[in-house]
This record gives C-alpha cells, structure tokens and sequence, in this order.
C-alpha cells in the first residue's frame, strides 16, 4: 500500500511542508549548539493487536499467523530518555488571524510549534504523541519514538480546526485516564475557557506525577486591543450573532478582564507546579523553543 492511498496528495504536500518547516525551525535553532550523543532506548514487547491496512509490513508476526492464519502485529512499550504527549487545542477560538500575525492563525502557528517540538522529541530519540480537542478529545497519537512517527503527529495537528467552543478543563479531565504512564504533557491552547475547570484538571495531571508545560498562545490583537472606532466582532465558536461596538468604550474593560483571566491563569499553573510560556503568533517559533528548553533544563 502508498502513502496516497490513504491521503491525497494535497494532504501529503501540506504534511511535508510542514514536517519540513519543523525541520528547518529545530536545527536552525539548535546551529552552533553543543549537543551530547543522544541515549539509545530499547523496546520490550507488550501485546499482539490485529493488522488493519495501513500498519507496516514488517511488524507482522509471522509465527502468530502460522498459528491462528489470521495477521497480528506485535506492539512494543518503547523506553525511552522522555515520553512527550502534546495536547493540542483545536477549538474555534484558535482560528483568529490578526495583521500582526504573520498571516498565521493561532491554530496555524500552534501546528507549527507542535510539529517542531515532536520533531526536537524524536530527533534526540525522546518518544513523541499528541491528543487534540475542542470540547473533548478528539484525534489521539500514541507516544512513540521511531522517527517515521513524526508524520502522524503532523497529520493530527494539521487540517482545519473544528470550530467548536473550547471546553479546555472538562476535554483534558476525560484525557487523564489516556496519558499512560509518567510523562511530560505539553498544552498547547489560548486557555480560553473556564479556568476553575483547568484549575482541576491539572490537578488530576499532577497528581499522577507527570511533568506539565502549558503554551499559552495569543494573537497580539488579544494582548492589546490595537481597535479603534465601531467595528463588527465575529464570535468564531458559539454561532451567535455578530456584534457591532465602539472598541474604544470597550478597550478599557477588556483589558482588565484578560488581565484578570491570566493571573488566574498564571496563579493556577504556579499552584500546580505547571511551567507557564506565554506565546504571541508574532513571536518567532525559535524564541518558543528556547523558552522551552530552558524549562526542560529547569526539570531535568
């Protein structure tokens, strides 16, 4: 079977441009850096599953089929330096698009961020997964660490958002059960939704003793209100009617609320031990890696 069998070549150009992108970010970051020889990681057999078109030829267990003539694949439980699982937040708030954003949507920029991050994972030969929502799980990636795997991460991420409200607490609470065992959980969301919500999700997390670091990604338009005279808001999840104000009567009380909004953000994840970067979608991917990195250093 091909790969265009199962994807179009339309979807296979973005997944590459993308892949590709990531590659480019990573190791334009990682230029004139010092890095040690990479820990090897080893798998153990964990259990048979049976083979569906699409699963790779060489993991058939061949034995099993002279056994039972029916085709299994064996599966591994890989161990490896780190096990990385990205949450990434697909809702309809993510699709915003402001003039100082690159041309790139929240959502756009998050696929971009998500897919340079599982490939700095699997290049140091970490294992890498994602689970997207909106207001519930919604595609989920096993973590792996074979390099090939990089390509479902990306096909997970990219494509269109849903365009549904954000349930950021409740979708990441009927995630716990799903993390596996203790890891790093990367949140990748603009954490619009209630937080008491978040507040107990992250406890849940927490107290299974995964490591948590949350990506907080913003449009400078949300950071700073740039609005001027009567403009015609569009909600992007509810499907209500559009609103027409005066940004400058609202200006004030908007930026009041977000700043009320974030330091409750800012106090949950400090409650919990949650490592917080504050991202804008004009920032460049290479600032959000080393961010990154330094809180890694940070928990190492």
């Amino acid at each position: 079977m091909r790969i265009l069998d199962l994807v179009t070549p339309r979807e296979l150009s973005r997944v590459a441009a993308l892949q590709l992108l990531a590659r480019q970010i990573v190791e334009g970051f990682c230029s004139g850096r010092h890095r040690s020889p990479h820990k090897g990681f080893s798998v153990e057999f964990k259990e048979h599953r049976q083979y569906v078109p699409g699963d790779e030829l060489k993991n058939i267990d061949w034995k099993a089929f002279g056994k039972s003539d029916r085709l299994y694949i064996r599966e591994y439980e890989e161990e490896t330096n780190l096990r990385c699982t990205l949450l990434v937040d697909r809702s309809g708030s993510m699709m915003y698009r402001g003039e100082r954003s690159n041309g790139l949507s929240k959502d756009e920029y998050t696929q971009r961020l998500g897919a340079s991050l599982a490939y700095l994972m699997l290049g140091q030969q970490d294992a890498a997964g994602v689970i997207t929502f909106d207001d519930r799980p919604r595609t989920m990636v096993p973590t792996r660490g074979r390099p090939s795997h990089l390509r479902l991460v990306i096909e997970a991420i990219s494509g269109p958002p849903s365009g549904l409200e954000t349930d950021l607490g409740g979708a990441i609470s009927m995630l716990v059960p799903k993390l596996g065992r203790r890891g790093l959980i990367v949140i990748l969301s603009d954490a619009m939704g209630d937080l008491d919500s978040l507040n107990r999700s992250l406890a849940q997390i927490r107290s299974r003793k995964h490591e948590v670091i949350f990506f907080h990604i913003l449009d400078p338009d949300e950071v700073d209100f740039p609005f001027t005279g009567r403009v015609q808001f569009h909600d992007l999840e509810e499907r209500a009617d559009d609103q027409t104000v005066d940004a400058v009567s609202i200006r004030k009380a908007y930026l009041e609320r977000l700043e009320k909004h974030n330091t409750q953000l800012r106090d949950i994840c400090r409650r919990h031990r949650v490592d917080l970067v504050s991202i804008r979608t004009d920032q460049l991917y290479d600032e959000a890696l080393h961010q990154y990195v330094a809180l890694r250093r940070q928990l190492s």
